[in-house]
C-alpha cells in the first residue's frame, strides 16, 4: 500500500472497489436480459395507426429497437466507464455511473457519457456542475472503470481512483484488492502478512500508470479529459478545428463527436427538428449522414475498429480516403472524366507533369484566378448569347433577346443566383421557341436523308460502317477544341451503333456543317463531323436550305443557354476549366509550358474542377427559395448535388489535404446545418500540397473554430524531450506540448546504430532490441519497423524474420501498408503508410537515406515516425545522422541493456 494512503481512505477504496464490482453485474445482467428478451418497438407500441404516415413512425420504432439493441451488447460487455461521486448545495451526496452508450432502464443514476451528465466523468475534483434540472454541484471523487469480464465474475483492471483526500492511485484489480481485504484477516504467520502486503502495495499505485500498447490500432479512451470533453459536446452546427501534437487524443475526439450527434436523443431540440428536416428531403436518416475522409487506406481500417467501440457502425460508404472519393465524384457525378459508356471530358493521369511551382505554392490564388475567369466567361456567354437572340429577324425572337438582356443587366454584378432566379421566369417561352425552331430544322434535314434513302436503302448501312471505322480513331484523339456549340441536350440516349448511330451521326455532322456555314466558320475537317461531310459530298442538305437551317440552328444554340442555365453552366465547368488552362499557359501562369495533352488532367487540377462545381451549387442550393423549389425544371439540375450533401463531415489528418480538398469536403456538409470537423497537426504535413497554416484553414471557413489541445498521452517523458528537440532544431520553433499530471511517463532512451549499411548488421542490431524489449515488459508489446521504400519491405521482414525464430517471433511484411497477421506479430511498414498509428516500440531504418529520398519532407516523415512510438524508439542510419538533426544525439543511446 503507498504511504500516502491511511487506512480511512483505503478502507474507502476497498468500498468503491466492491461497489462498483456489483454495479458492473448488475448493469450487465440487466442488459443481457433485455437482450435475450428479444422484444422490439414495433406498430403494437402505437395506440392507433394513422395508414398514410404509420409507415415512417413504424420505420423509426424499428431504428430505435435497433439502436437499443446495439447498446445493450455493448453494456454487456463494457457495462460502464466511469464512477463520479457530487454533492449538491444541501450537502447530499449521489453517485453516477456512467456508460459509453445509452443506458439501460431500471439501474438508477446510469448515464450515457454522450448525455450532458456524462461530462462529470471528465471534470477534475473539485469542479462544479449544473445538472440538467437546474441543481449545482460539485465532483467529489471519480473513478475511470476498466471492466473485464471472468469466469468467476466481474473486474476492472487499472482503475484510476481520485478523490479530495487521496489520489489520484492506479488499481491494478478491483477484484484483487477485495481478495485481500479477505486475505488479510486470516493470514496470522509474519511471512504471510509480509508477502499479502507486498501483493497490496503492487496492486496500488501512486499516480496515473501509463498503459502497454499489445496491439495495434488506435488507443481506447473510453473518458476524454475535460478540455476534449468540451470540445466534443459542442453544438452540432460548427466549424471546428483541432490542432495538437501526436497522441493528444484529437481523433479520439473526433470519434466521440460523431457518436454524440449521431444520437438524436443527445442534440438540442432545435437540432432534432432541424436534422428531421433534412432527413424529409434527403430521404436519408441522419444517422447514416455522414462522411468522413482519411488520408490512407491503413489508418481508415483502423478508424472503422474505432468507431466499432463506440457503437457507430463504420461501412466503407462511410470512411473514406479523398482519393477514391474524388474519382468517384468526378467520374459517375459530375461528368469530369471520361467513361467508356461515353461523356466526360478529361483522363485523370496521377503523375501529370502539368503544374508549375506556383501552382502547388499558391493553390488557393491559383483557384481563385479560374473560379473568377470561368464565372465571368460564363456571363459574358449569357450576354453575347441575349445580344444574338435580339438581332435576329423574327420578331418572337428579338422580343425574347430583349427581355434576357434587360434581365442580365439588372443582374448586373451580382451573383449569379440572381441572374438564374429571374431567367427561370422566361424558361418555358425559350423551351417553346427551340422546340418549333427544332422541329423545322429536323425536318428540313431528315427531309435530305429521305432523299438519300430513297435513292439509296443501304445509305444509312454504309454509314454506320464508316462511323464504325471512325471510333477507334476517336478514342485516343483528343478535341482541342471546346466546342460550346454543340446541341449537348439531344440525341444523348440513342444507340451507339447500327442504323440508330449513323442517323444520330448523319443529323449532328450535317447540323454542324449547316451551323459553320451560318457563321462563316470552316468546319475543322480532321473532326469526326468533318470526316462525315467529307464522306457525304453532296448527300447532305441542299446549300440553298444550308443557311436557313444554320442561321435556326445559331438561334437555338443561343436560345438553349437559357433552357436550363443551371444544368448548362454546371456541366459547362470542365470544359471552361480546359480552356482556362489554355490562356493561361500560354501566358505562362499555373501550368508547365509543355508536357502533357489537353485531355489529361492532374488530380490537384481536378481538386480546382470539383470545388468549382460544389461551390457554384452549394451557392445556389444554400438560398431558401431555391431548396424550396429544387423539383421544378430550373433547379432540378441541383438535386444529384444535393443527394451528395451529408448532415456531418468529418476530416482526421486534415493537413495532409490541400485547402482546395479541403474546401470540396466542406463543401459536401448540407448547407442548412454547415457540420465540420477535422483535426490534424501541421508539423505531421506528409504531402507537399498539405495545409501549411490556419490562413489556409480560414479561407475554407472563415467562422472555423480552431481548437489547441497539448497535453500528449502516448509519449514518454524521453520521446517526449525528443519530439520537443526535434521540432526545435528542423523548425525553429518551441512546440507547446505537456503531459498529463500524475502520470508516470518515465520510458527509456532512445537508441540509436549508425554505420550500418549492411543489411546483417541493421537485422541483428534490431533482433536484440526487440528481444529486449519481451524481457522488459514480460510479453512482446505492439512494434513496428519502418523503412524507405516499398522495395525494403519484404527483404527486411524477411531477414528478420530469420533472426528472430528462435524466439518465435514472427515478423510480418505489410506491403501497400496493409496490416495482416496476428496482433503479436512484429510489423515492416512503408513509411509513407503510417500516419495516425501508434505502437509502444518503433524502429525506424536508414534515416540518413531518407533524407536523400525526400528532401523537402524529411524533417515530416522523422517527426510523424517516431512520434508513432509510445516508449522504445530505436533508428539506424546508413552513415551518420543527417546534419540537419546533429544535435538530437543526446537525445540518444546505444542500447536498453
Amino acid at each position: 500500500m503507498t504511504q500516502s494512503l491511511n487506512d480511512e481512505s483505503k478502507r474507502h477504496i476497498e468500498q468503491v472497489a466492491g461497489e462498483a464490482l456489483a454495479q458492473l453485474e448488475s448493469i450487465a445482467e440487466a442488459s443481457k436480459s433485455k437482450l435475450l428478451d428479444g422484444r422490439t418497438l414495433g406498430s403494437d407500441t402505437l395506440a392507433s395507426i394513422n395508414t398514410m404516415t404509420s409507415s415512417s413512425a413504424i420505420q423509426r420504432l424499428d431504428q430505435i429497437s435497433q439502436a437499443n439493441r446495439e447498446s445493450y451488447r455493448v453494456l454487456v460487455a463494457e457495462p460502464a466507464i466511469a464512477r463520479v461521486v457530487v454533492v449538491d448545495e444541501e450537502g447530499e451526496e449521489k453517485t453516477y455511473y456512467i456508460c459509453r452508450t445509452t443506458p439501460v432502464s431500471g439501474i438508477p443514476n446510469l448515464a450515457s457519457y454522450r448525455a450532458p451528465v456524462g461530462r462529470l466523468a471528465s471534470l477534475a475534483i473539485g469542479a462544479e456542475f449544473t445538472l440538467p434540472n437546474g441543481t449545482v454541484v460539485e465532483v467529489l471523487e471519480r473513478a475511470q472503470l476498466r471492466p473485464s469480464a471472468l469466469a468467476d465474475g466481474w473486474d476492472s483492471r487499472d482503475t484510476v481512483v481520485e478523490a479530495e483526500h487521496f489520489g489520484p492511485l492506479t488499481i491494478e484489480s478491483l477484484r484483487a484488492l477485495l481478495t485481500e481485504v479477505a486475505g488479510e484477516e486470516i493470514t496470522e504467520d509474519i511471512l504471510g502478512q509480509l508477502l499479502a502486503e507486498e501483493t497490496v502495495k503492487a496492486n496500488i499505485i501512486d499516480g496515473v500508470r501509463r498503459s502497454v500498447i499489445t496491439k495495434m490500432g488506435l488507443r481506447d479512451q473510453p473518458v476524454l479529459d475535460q478540455y476534449q470533453d468540451e470540445i466534443f459536446r459542442l453544438p452540432l452546427d460548427k466549424r471546428l478545428l483541432i490542432l495538437g501534437p501526436p497522441g493528444t487524443g484529437k481523433t479520439t475526439t473526433l470519434i466521440r463527436r460523431l457518436g454524440q450527434k449521431l444520437d438524436t436523443a443527445f442534440l438540442e431540440e432545435g437540432e432534432q427538428r432541424l436534422v428531421e428536416t433534412v432527413a424529409a428531403v434527403q430521404g436519408v436518416a441522419h444517422s447514416n449522414s455522414w462522411l468522413m475522409f482519411t488520408p490512407t487506406e491503413l489508418l481508415k481500417q483502423y478508424l472503422k475498429e474505432a468507431f466499432a467501440r463506440e457503437g457507430v457502425p463504420a461501412s466503407d460508404l462511410r470512411i473514406r480516403t479523398w482519393q477514391d472519393y474524388r474519382r468517384e465524384l468526378a467520374r459517375n457525378a459530375f461528368g469530369v472524366l471520361r467513361t467508356a459508356s461515353g461523356g466526360g471530358t478529361f483522363v485523370l493521369k496521377e503523375s501529370l507533369p502539368s503544374l508549375s511551382e506556383a501552382a502547388l505554392d499558391r493553390p488557393i490564388q491559383w483557384f481563385d484566378d479560374f473560379d473568377a475567369w470561368q464565372r465571368s466567361v460564363y456571363v459574358q456567354e449569357l450576354h453575347e448569347a441575349a445580344a444574338l437572340l435580339h438581332d435576329a429577324k423574327a420578331p418572337d425572337v428579338k422580343s425574347l433577346g430583349a427581355r434576357l438582356q434587360d434581365i442580365l443587366a439588372r443582374a448586373g454584378d451580382g451573383t449569379l443566383a440572381t441572374a438564374f432566379g429571374s431567367l427561370a421566369a422566361e424558361l418555358p417561352k425559350v423551351q417553346a421557341l427551340v422546340t418549333s425552331l427544332k422541329d423545322t430544322s429536323d425536318g428540313k434535314i431528315k427531309a435530305a436523308l429521305n432523299l438519300q434513302l430513297n435513292r439509296n436503302r443501304e445509305f444509312l448501312d454504309e454509314l454506320a460502317r464508316v462511323i464504325d471505322s471512325l471510333q477507334q480513331a476517336q478514342a485516343t484523339e483528343a478535341d482541342e477544341q471546346d466546342d460550346f456549340d454543340a446541341d449537348e441536350e439531344e440525341d444523348t440516349t440513342t444507340s451507339r451503333t447500327g442504323r440508330a448511330a449513323a442517323l444520330n451521326a448523319y443529323m449532328q455532322a450535317v447540323r454542324a456543317q449547316a451551323r459553320s456555314a451560318a457563321s462563316k466558320r470552316m468546319l475543322s475537317k480532321t473532326s469526326r463531323n468533318g470526316k462525315i461531310i467529307e464522306w457525304l459530298a453532296d448527300r447532305g442538305l441542299a446549300e440553298a436550305d444550308r443557311a436557313d437551317v444554320g442561321a435556326s440552328l445559331l438561334v437555338q444554340t443561343n436560345a438553349r443557354r437559357f433552357v436550363n442555365p443551371v444544368k448548362r453552366y454546371l456541366d459547362g465547368i470542365p470544359k471552361h476549366y480546359r480552356a482556362f488552362r489554355r490562356e493561361r499557359q500560354h501566358a505562362g501562369n499555373w501550368y508547365r509550358s509543355e508536357g502533357f495533352e489537353a485531355r489529361d488532367i492532374h488530380p490537384l487540377e481536378l481538386d480546382i474542377v470539383l470545388l468549382a462545381i460544389l461551390r457554384a451549387a452549394g451557392d445556389l442550393i444554400s438560398l431558401p427559395s431555391v431548396l424550396r423549389d429544387i423539383d421544378s425544371p430550373a433547379w432540378s439540375s441541383l438535386q444529384p448535388i444535393l443527394g451528395h450533401y451529408r448532415n456531418q463531415v468529418l476530416v482526421d489528418e486534415a493537413t495532409d489535404f490541400s485547402p482546395i480538398q479541403l474546401a470540396c469536403m466542406a463543401a459536401l456538409a448540407h448547407p442548412q446545418l454547415r457540420s465540420f470537423f477535422a483535426c490534424g497537426d501541421f508539423n505531421q504535413r506528409l504531402t507537399t500540397w498539405g495545409a501549411r497554416s490556419a490562413d489556409d484553414l480560414k479561407w475554407v471557413f472563415a467562422d472555423f473554430d480552431i481548437k489547441e489541445i497539448t497535453v500528449s498521452y502516448r509519449q514518454s517523458k524521453q520521446l517526449n524531450d525528443l519530439a520537443r528537440a526535434m521540432i526545435r532544431a528542423v523548425a525553429g520553433t518551441e512546440q507547446n506540448v505537456s503531459l498529463p499530471a500524475n502520470m508516470n511517463s518515465s520510458g527509456v532512451t532512445p537508441a540509436l546504430l549508425e554505420h550500418a549499411g549492411e543489411t546483417a548488421v541493421v537485422v541483428s542490431w534490431l533482433a536484440d532490441r526487440i528481444r529486449e524489449i519481451e524481457r522488459f515488459v514480460g510479453q512482446l508489446p505492439s512494434t513496428a519497423i519502418f523503412v524507405n521504400t516499398e522495395n525494403d519491405v519484404a527483404p527486411v521482414a524477411d531477414a528478420l524474420n530469420a533472426a528472430l525464430s528462435e524466439h518465435n517471433i514472427q515478423v510480418i511484411a505489410c506491403r501497400e501498408g496493409q496490416a495482416v497477421g496476428q496482433e503479436s506479430n512484429v510489423r515492416v511498414f512503408d513509411i509513407q503508410h503510417i500516419k495516425g498509428l501508434e505502437f509502444e516500440a518503433v524502429f525506424f531504418i536508414g534515416i540518413d537515406q531518407l533524407a536523400e529520398l525526400h528532401p523537402a519532407l524529411f524533417d515530416k516523415y522523422l517527426y510523424v515516425g517516431t512520434t508513432r512510438a509510445a516508449t522504445y524508439l530505436g533508428v539506424t542510419c546508413e552513415g551518420t545522422l543527417p546534419s540537419a538533426i546533429e544535435s538530437l544525439r543526446v537525445h540518444f543511446c546505444q542500447d536498453w541493456q
